[in-house]
């Protein structure tokens, strides 16, 4: 199923040249990131009010293969550099994620705040996890999208543009890559 939609939005970035507004050209990136920009697709990021300054900097760095995933990389490599600032401009306009009715458990909830407090998560993506500017808004992301891109960051396999994820990540446990994870999808 994956493969017939990343193949469907192959052919609507083909033919977002002649679609009139950014909604429409934007069509096929909410295919696998979700209506309104709230994935339901597994290890896919919500992008709803997401940064723009950050939104520009993936899409810019999966254009230029600085960020390799290859669906990401082929939708991207046509763009244009004004192409890459309406579309995260856009993405910015879309609804923020909400948090699952489930709050989680208390504990592990408590657990993983002080995890967050300990790593000093807040003083990138501000207290709320909102993010800013080029930094990411990480609150009630994807639970499955967190936990792979903390591993990722963990064992440098995903690169920023710069090393502070990286850095950040090397004292937390796989345990506690998991409890942040959980936390930040549940964060109200």
């Amino acid at each position: 199923m994956r493969k017939i939609i990343v193949a469907l939005a192959f052919v609507f970035i083909a033919s977002s040249g002649r679609a009139e507004t950014i909604a429409e050209r934007a069509v096929p990136c909410l295919a696998c990131h979700g209506e309104k920009g709230q994935s339901e697709t597994e290890n896919t990021p919500s992008l709803g009010a997401q940064q723009a300054p950050y939104a520009l900097i993936q899409l810019f760095m999966f254009r230029e293969k600085l960020r390799v995933f290859e669906p990401m990389n082929e939708m991207a490599k046509a763009l244009s550099d004004d192409d890459l600032r309406l579309f995260s401009d856009f993405i910015a306009t879309l609804p923020k994620s909400v948090p699952p009715a489930d709050a989680g458990d208390p504990a592990r909830m408590q657990r993983a705040q002080a995890l967050a407090q300990q790593y000093h998560c807040s003083s990138c993506h501000k207290p709320d996890f909102s993010g800013g500017e080029n930094v990411p808004r990480i609150a009630n992301q994807r639970e499955d999208y967190l936990a792979k891109t903390l591993r990722e960051y963990k064992d440098n396999s995903r690169h920023g543009y710069d090393a502070t994820m990286a850095e950040a990540l090397q004292p937390v446990t796989p345990e506690q890559i998991l409890d942040l994870a959980y936390f930040l999808a549940r964060v109200r």
